[in-house]
């Protein structure tokens, strides 16, 4: 099972076959190093939105607002309550959104399934949060693109995900047992989204990473 028969989702390079686990099959791509899952294999809009229903987000629960923390702390130091900002992917419980806007920041959340606001996405923002969100892209150069056009020049993007590299075990990694998790960045393919997009730096800070517009 070596032949290519997947595009890389990311960055259009060739990919080959990875690994079968769980009944699911990964490819990887030659170019960004990312790990995808295979497109036949993508879960419907409805099967995601019930597993999305199955976490349990209360925004007031401390370990949920420790989890997020990362960002929210980002956020306070890099900008003021002036800004204007976006909770990109917010979810059922949107935390970031709720921990800013006690701050008394100007945020608006917004998720295709639960804060599902259109409009939302005409505006342009000084910093958008991004919390586990980038691995459910099913098309992330497309993704990537929508989030590089919704930030104002010299605003900051936020995503928290887990990078993949080499020295992870994929069978035995947990991050990959999420149904809905498609798609797992490599170190090489933030690189590679900070050049194909333009943003100025990108900072990785074990799983927070701020591409820098």
């Amino acid at each position: 099972m070596e032949s290519i028969n997947n595009l890389c989702p990311l960055c259009n390079g060739s990919a080959h076959f990875f690994a079968t686990t769980q009944m699911r099959t990964y490819h990887k791509c030659e170019t960004c190093l990312g790990v995808f899952l295979d497109r036949a294999q993508l879960a419907e809009a409805q099967e995601e939105k019930a597993r999305y229903l199955e976490h349990n987000n209360e925004v007031d629960d401390p370990r949920y607002q420790d989890f997020v923390r990362p960002i929210v702390s980002s956020i306070l130091a890099d900008f003021g309550r002036n800004h204007k900002g976006l909770d990109f992917g917010a979810g059922t419980g949107p935390v970031i959104t709720k921990m800013l806007s006690d701050a008394a920041y100007n945020v608006s959340p917004y998720d295709p399934y639960f804060q599902n606001f259109p409009e939302l996405l005409n505006e342009q923002y000084d910093y958008i949060a991004c919390c586990e969100v980038v691995e459910h892209f099913y098309r992330p150069l497309r993704e990537f693109g929508i989030l590089r056009n919704l930030l104002k020049p010299g605003g900051a993007l936020y995503c928290m995900t887990v990078l993949y590299d080499e020295a992870i075990n994929f069978e035995d990694w947990y991050y990959k047992n999420d149904q809905t998790h498609a798609f797992f960045y490599h170190p090489q393919s933030i690189a590679w989204i900070k050049d194909h997009f333009k943003f100025k730096a990108v900072e990785i800070k074990g799983r927070l990473i701020t591409f820098r517009g």
